[in-house]
């Protein structure tokens, strides 16, 4: 359990708003994770948001982190990147690739929204294909290395995880069915680490005046 509720002297004014299934904040809460960053984590209902995010952030999506300064990180890359700015311990840096992240949040994205909720879009097209297609490189550099950017994980492995685990999840056996076996042993491995399990940890919604949760909890 990587996050509790307290009433004693340990605190942080870094705040975290985050919502447990959002992929962008999935991939900031593994990067603060393994940078060691103490926040206060505030779960919200996307369809409900408290006023205190929309104050800190007028476009009121998550994840959204306040520094102490009354400063406001807005994207979940910058997120990423400015606490193993401060911490990282793994080298996660050294594995960024901004192509491929930037095809992933984009292209990859767009095809992956209307597969998987094709009612909402008015656009034809077979997107799960076209979403596939662009997974192909992915299972190309993960043939050759355990990892997107070599053997260690790294911040792009991080960044395109949660998208990949929910593409896959849209029909886990069509997906478990394609000729990527090297792309599903990387989803598989990094879906069992104890990174994802920390970071997937369930949290009551937040509501002012909750006592702080912090995040990852204190030992």
């Amino acid at each position: 359990m990587l996050a509790q509720r307290i009433c004693g002297p340990v605190t942080t004014e870094r705040i975290l708003y985050s919502f447990r299934r959002c992929p962008f904040a999935m991939r900031a809460r593994m990067a603060l994770l393994v940078s060691g960053t103490l926040c206060e984590i505030r779960e919200v209902k996307l369809r409900t948001k408290p006023a205190e995010l929309i104050a800190a952030s007028p476009k009121a999506t998550v994840p959204i982190l306040v520094l102490p300064d009354g400063g406001v990180i807005e994207q979940s890359l910058d997120i990423m990147r400015w606490a193993l700015a401060r911490n990282d311990p793994e080298g996660w840096l050294r594995g960024d690739d901004a192509a491929l992240i930037a095809t992933n949040d984009g292209a990859f994205k767009h095809h992956l929204d209307r597969a998987k909720y094709p009612g909402r879009y008015a656009e034809s097209g077979d997107h799960r294909q076209q979403a596939l297609l662009l997974l192909a490189p992915l299972e190309t550099r993960l043939r050759v290395t355990a990892n997107l950017c070599g053997d260690a994980r790294s911040l792009t492995d991080i960044a395109l995880l949660p998208f990949v685990r929910q593409f896959a999840e849209i029909d886990r056996p069509w997906f478990d069915a394609q000729p990527f076996p090297a792309l599903q042993r990387w989803l598989t491995a990094h879906l069992a680490s104890v990174l994802f399990a920390d970071a997937m940890v369930r949290l009551p919604v937040w509501q002012a005046g909750d006592p702080p949760t912090l995040f990852p909890a204190p030992h």
